[in-house]
């Protein structure tokens, strides 16, 4: 079973951390009505006579339909009534139904989350359709309901809808740009795409500050290592993607920017004080609350100095109703990251964790591995008195106002399948995709003025390195696509993959292929001291031919890159940061991109090579 809303990124670099945070410098009754004003008065952009209409649609549901509208839940196929056999037997294998509509009958969900790997995102018409058909079946049931239909958007590696939508740059390199501007018009553009195919909420933007170079899960999926930075560029796209009417999901509160473990796979420990909490972690929340983020998700992580019985935050009262909603004053959404993730069910069973998440403050369950035994839970602790109907009522509301916010609750519940052609990937939208990306694409060594390469001098060049999975929707492999586009630009381009850890052989044919060409681009995944392919950049070298690497994930592989007298930084290997660089290393696009986090020196962790704001032009 597939249970990430988070995408687990693998990163392999081990800097210090410690040098990274040098470099970059108990309320617990927000649930109750008769205590806080975040559940009894109405929240931010709903109004009395709104709210009483809302209560009035709670006080005629069952309470099986109330547990159902707390859950968002995975399903298999790309029509909501028709999906392919595999797919059916797959939903009965995992949820005990055959389709989404069956879903829908049998458990009255709340939310749907789309997934490529569960083939629900074939194609924008597609798309629209299977969100309409999920629409159709959750409004005609007794007293239905719209559903919020949503997926992790976050651009970059992070990306459940491709082409022919609009894929813009992570938030790393958006980081790297540095432009508010920017961040807001992706937002608006991408939300305007989503919500064209039916989906109204997207889980992005990441707001954890990634203060570790290590940190396998979040890494070029945040904005950078500079809290107030991160912070800016959150708000700017929340208030992008609520332009378009899409719910915006900041995420992973309380912080996971500095874990060196994946809470897919394991139960991470933030080891920050609260005062470096107060200082890094909540300052990009604090922006996104400000901004009126309309949902917060939750980490699976212990954070000791927030709380210290050694629950992940996503159980935990003094975080989510002593913190998020007490302190931070935040009255919207809070969702669970993926309920199947290891993190979070580490130390209680899976009939436990939607429970305590409730009791803890949380409104919106996700993905739990067994549906049938995570609804149940929530149903049997209302039966015996663990929680009350009107704790689930409060969660309710919460996520009512946030679908009457989003219109869904009138008559803008279906996708138009005429507007999908008029808004999904159109000329303009990817010419300011594009745009986007040439301001963000980092020079972080240029010796002697390797760059730009100039096609005359250096007609022939080969484009050899690593070639990861694409990311969902991308041409890919990043060899094939930087050829093409250095093709594109008048050179004569070759691509020759050679993997992530190429062996001598390949390299061997890399430096023969070498010969008979003018100058030599490498792509480079997360280098490490002991990589192989530090062997086949060092015999690239020796050839004698002019070598530009390129960092196509993260940007601290230029440490390991001693004697390459030209690197650029992508973040990510989507066509749209590619096609960027290939821009900049023929000249055509000046690099104007900067380092959003620092590097530290190879041989020395606890000194920084390139700080942050570091990057070079023509």
């Amino acid at each position: 079973m597939h249970d990430s809303s988070t995408g687990s990124t693998g990163n392999t670099a081990r800097p210090s951390r410690r040098a990274v945070l040098t470099a970059t410098a108990g309320v617990a009754a927000a649930l109750t009505a008769s205590t806080t004003a975040h559940a009894a008065g109405p929240a931010r952009g709903t109004t009395a006579a709104a709210d009483r209409r809302l209560r009035s649609l709670i006080s005629r549901m069952t309470l099986e339909e109330k547990v159902g509208q707390l859950f968002v839940m995975r399903v298999y196929g790309h029509s909501a009534t028709a999906p392919d056999q595999a797919d059916v037997d797959a939903n009965l294998s995992e949820i005990g139904v055959r389709t989404a509509a069956d879903l829908i009958a049998k458990y009255r969900v709340g939310g749907i989350i789309y997934f490529t790997w569960a083939h629900n995102t074939r194609d924008p018409h597609q798309i629209a359709d299977l969100s309409n058909g999920i629409q159709k079946a959750s409004l005609e049931q007794p007293r239905g309901l719209p559903v919020l239909i949503a997926t992790d958007q976050e651009h970059g590696i992070v990306c459940r809808v491709g082409r022919p939508a609009t894929l813009f740059p992570g938030a790393m390199a958006m980081g790297a740009g540095g432009r508010r501007s920017d961040a807001r018009t992706l937002g608006r553009l991408s939300g305007a795409e989503l919500r064209a195919m039916g989906i109204n909420q997207d889980y992005s933007p990441d707001a954890d500050v990634n203060v570790n170079p290590a940190n396998p899960v979040i890494g070029v999926r945040s904005f950078g290592a500079d809290p107030a930075a991160v912070g800016a560029l959150v708000a700017a796209e929340v208030k992008g993607y609520q332009a378009s009417r899409v719910a915006a999901t900041a995420k992973h509160f309380p912080g996971h920017g500095d874990t060196a473990v994946d809470s897919h796979f394991g139960f991470p420990v933030i080891t920050h004080s609260r005062e470096l909490w107060e200082k890094l972690d909540a300052v990009p929340f604090r922006a996104a609350i400000a901004a009126g983020i309309d949902s917060v998700m939750t980490a699976h992580i212990q954070f000791p100095a927030l709380d210290d019985s050694g629950d992940p935050a996503t159980l935990s009262a003094p975080i989510l109703s002593g913190i998020l909603r007490g302190e931070l004053g935040y009255d919207g959404v809070v969702i669970t990251d993926s309920l199947g993730m290891e993190g979070v069910r580490t130390k209680y069973g899976d009939d436990r964790v939607p429970v305590l998440a409730l009791k803890a403050g949380v409104d919106q369950l996700l993905n739990p591995p067994n549906l049938d035994v995570a609804w149940n839970a929530v149903l049997g602790a209302v039966r015996g008195g663990e929680l009350t109907e009107a704790r689930l009522d409060e969660s309710i509301l919460r996520i009512l106002r946030m679908k009457d916010r989003l219109g869904l609750l009138g008559r803008d519940v279906y996708a138009d399948q005429d507007r999908v052609d008029r808004v999904v990937g159109t000329p303009a939208h990817l010419a300011a995709a594009d745009r986007i990306a040439e301001r963000t694409t980092t020079l972080l060594v240029n010796e002697g003025r390797t760059l730009p390469l100039d096609r005359r001098r250096t007609p022939r060049i080969l484009v050899v390195g690593a070639d990861p999975a694409s990311p969902s929707g991308t041409t890919g492999p990043p060899t094939g696509v930087l050829a093409a586009a250095l093709t594109g630009l008048g050179f004569t381009a070759t691509a020759l993959s050679t993997g992530t850890a190429p062996s001598a052989a390949t390299i061997a044919k890399a430096v023969t292929a070498a010969q008979d060409a003018d100058a030599v681009v490498v792509a480079t995944y997360n280098l490490t001291a002991t990589s192989s392919q530090l062997t086949l950049v060092r015999q690239l070298l020796a050839t004698g031919r002019p070598v530009v690497a390129v960092a196509v994930r993260n940007p601290y592989d230029v440490a390991q890159l001693a004697g390459v007298k030209a690197c650029l930084a992508t973040y990510s290997w989507t066509d749209v940061e590619l096609r960027a660089a290939a821009k900049v290393i023929a000249g055509r696009v000046r690099p104007h991109g900067r380092l959003p986090v620092p590097v530290q020196r190879a041989d020395d962790p606890a000194q920084v090579l390139y700080p942050i704001g570091h990057g070079l032009t023509y």
